[in-house]
């Protein structure tokens, strides 16, 4: 192994000659006292912090760092050692990127985006945990050949695959491929050290959904090999310091493929040599035993879940379906088995070559001896995923306001309506095969009559779904359900779904939660029978207990499911919304992941999201979704929805109709909104209680939280 050894000691005394200097020179300009940060993070320099515990916040407080990259040199000739190096080299990486932001945007002008905040970190959780995201390539270098890289990472995307890229191969790729966090084809930068903004992707990963406590690096290292499906891909010819870097990346268990013969040098499992660029991806996705369900469609784009972010601007735009100018519909009905007709398509009205501006009704019978009723939704609200994984298709909205763009490239490549009826027949078909036995699709562009199905059929079956909702209580029914999906990267979490509470990251409802175990009756949602009340002002359960201390292997014992303060639910870290105490007001503040300034508590969302998650009990601080928030189930224990004080204004907009109604229904309170302060109001906790006192919020006479 000398060789190799000898390269990876020779490309981490490199850097760490380059950090030292590159430290000693910005102290020498700016002082030690200078202060330091990534951008749009709670965790400083995330690999130093993660490893070490060190909360690096001045330019004086990287000077010990150096000496810890150092004393991980040994130069010993074993791989052990050589690979804790390669770890030197990531730290070297981070202080070196670290740097960079002393200037205000120093990616301003490259063509990568540098450091990933914190909230798209967590943005992530659910389509990892779903699959839609099954694993993360790194791809590093320049090919030989432009059309090599392009094929590679264009295999990547179809496959759902987040690819980041470093190097030069940024511009080959740029070449074949859309590229941006919608296409999840990222570009970092062109330096070797911004692959270091991917590494921080995985440690931080660790700290928010892992609870991994800083400073364990040990744990550290286990939760990236077995939790985090990363690996490596580098093209053209690498120095010492791309070794290095790789073996950095194969001590965080993340694999390496390289496209030069390294004969010997080879690592089993770590450090592979695959020349023929036809096998690179399927070799990758072995060694991270990573298996992609491929979805065969008969339709002329790509369809892919990488797809999904895609904007479509007016200029590029051949389509638009929008239920501003035409009437719109998007409706599941369950029928008998008699009334369907498997596979049928029918479409009525004009195409898209024939019209430029259309109605769209779309409209899914499906029939099947385990379908419900209360299915049609859930299976509904998979139009909006499955119509933007097409390439070339945006959507947005539900029910009767949707909007949907089709592009020009997409028009060009033979993209109809029959495509969008075969995407829904197939998908239906695959992702419901267990409740779902024969299923027909029809389309209306007609407008006359999409108006008309729109208002005598559509209308009136939302108006008896919102009825029967309206009607599901937690009272009302006699199970609520365990979700362990997020434990594939929160070992310790499960969220218990009722039908007043979803899930926190604000994608399973309790109807999701039901169809979910209905499609899988060992999957991750399991019935939790209500029996054995202990409290119900908090919400306490002793059959709740008894499967939440199960579905975490005993890390969880006791959970309430309306209170913040007694045994508050756990959190993983891809919640939607945090909740948490203002002490001077005696209310809460809630603040959604998007906002990134400034909360009265004195912490940003990132910090205060760094209080909870990875599956612990953090009394004072709640993970939610956002439809959480208008429940009469909020935070009921300690007050509900009257003790809330502070919303970013977005947030705040967002859900005003909804909290509006419950604090009128639950208070007699009008306009609620109107006494909840946002940032345009306030961030500052002592003008927060004038402003309150001011407008006689109702938390002021309340009875105190601490």
């Amino acid at each position: 192994m000398s060789v190799l050894t000898d390269l990876i000691y020779g490309g981490s005394n490199a850097v760490a000659g380059l950090v030292e200097g590159a430290v000693n020179a910005a102290i020498e300009k700016h002082g030690a006292d200078k202060e330091i940060a990534f951008p749009d993070t709670a965790y400083y320099f995330p690999t130093i912090y993660a490893a070490t515990g060190v909360k690096v916040k001045t330019l004086g407080d990287l000077v010990p760092c150096v000496g810890v990259l150092k004393s991980l040199i040994t130069n010993q000739e074993d791989l052990g050692q050589a690979l804790n190096a390669g770890l030197a080299t990531a730290v070297g990486a981070e202080i070196i990127e670290g740097l960079k932001y002393l200037e205000a945007e120093p990616y301003a002008n490259e063509s990568g985006i540098g450091f990933v905040p914190d909230p798209i970190i967590r943005s992530l959780g659910v389509p990892l945990v779903t699959g839609d995201i099954p694993g993360v390539a790194v791809v590093l270098g320049k090919a030989e050949n432009a059309a090599d890289v392009i094929n590679v990472v264009k295999d990547y995307q179809s496959k759902g695959i987040m690819t980041f890229l470093v190097g030069d191969c940024i511009e080959q790729v740029a070449e074949g491929v859309k590229m941006g966090l919608e296409f999840r084809v990222i570009p970092l930068g062109h330096d070797v050290t911004s692959v270091i903004h991917v590494v921080t992707v995985a440690v931080r990963a660790a700290l928010i959904f892992g609870n991994v406590q800083p400073g364990d690096l040990a744990g550290l290292l286990k939760y990236t090999s077995e939790r985090v499906p990363a690996f490596v891909n580098t093209f053209g010819a690498i120095d010492a310091v791309v070794v290095s870097a790789g073996a950095g990346a194969i001590a965080l268990g993340f694999p390496v493929v390289v496209d030069i013969d390294l004969g010997e040098n080879q690592v089993p499992g770590a450090l592979i040599s695959v020349c023929d660029h036809a096998n690179t991806v399927a070799t990758s996705l072995e060694l991270r035993n990573i298996k992609i369900k491929v979805t065969e469609l008969p339709i002329p784009v790509a369809f892919a879940a990488a797809f999904e972010g895609e904007i479509i601007r007016k200029a590029d735009m051949h389509n638009e379906c929008w239920s501003s100018k035409n009437a719109t519909a998007e409706l599941v009905m369950m029928k008998e088995l008699s009334e369907v007709e498997d596979h049928k398509i029918t479409i009525v009205g004009p195409d898209f070559d024939e019209a430029r501006e259309l109605a769209l009704v779309t409209f899914v019978e499906v029939a099947g001896k385990k379908m419900q009723v209360d299915f049609e939704s859930v299976i509904e609200r998979k139009f909006h995923a499955w119509f933007n994984y097409m390439e070339g298709v945006m959507h947005t909205g539900q029910r009767n306001q949707v909007r949907v763009r089709v592009s020009n490239a997409a028009f060009d490549a033979g993209l109809r309506l029959k495509d969008f009826a075969e995407v829904l027949y197939v998908m239906v078909k695959n992702e419901f095969e267990a409740v779902v036995d024969k299923c027909q699709v029809t389309i209306i562009t007609d407008a006359e009559k999409a108006a008309a199905f729109r208002d005598e059929v559509a209308m009136p079956r939302y108006a008896q779904r919102d009825d029967r909702l309206a009607s599901m209580t937690d009272e009302a029914v006699d199970r609520y359900y365990t979700c362990i999906l997020c434990q594939s990267f929160a070992p310790a979490h499960c969220c218990v779904v009722t039908p007043e509470r979803l899930g926190l990251c604000g994608a399973v409802s309790w109807l999701d939660a039901k169809a979910t175990n209905e499609l899988d009756p060992n999957g991750p949602c399991q019935p939790i029978f209500k029996k054995g009340l202990l409290d119900e002002r908090t919400g306490r359960y002793e059959e709740v207990n008894r499967m939440i201390a199960e579905a975490t292997h005993g890390a969880v014992e006791n959970v309430t499911l309306y209170s913040i303060l007694e045994d508050p639910m756990t959190s993983c870290g891809c919640f939607e919304c945090i909740c948490g105490i203002e002490p001077m007001s005696n209310g809460f503040i809630v603040v959604n992941r998007e906002y990134k300034g400034m909360t009265p508590a004195g912490m940003t969302f990132g910090e205060l999201a760094s209080c909870t998650g990875g599956g612990v009990q953090t009394p004072g601080y709640m993970g939610h979704g956002r439809h959480f928030i208008a429940s009469k189930k909020f935070v009921s224990a300690e007050g509900g929805i009257e003790r809330i004080v502070w919303m970013p204004k977005e947030l705040k907009d967002d859900v005003a109709e909804r909290l509006n109604k419950t604090a009128f229904e639950l208070y007699g309170i009008e306009n609620f909104v109107d006494l909840v302060a946002d940032e345009t109001i306030t961030t500052d906790c002592e003008e927060l209680l004038n402003w309150l006192t001011e407008r006689n919020h109702p938390v002021l006479g309340m009875e105190s939280l601490m």
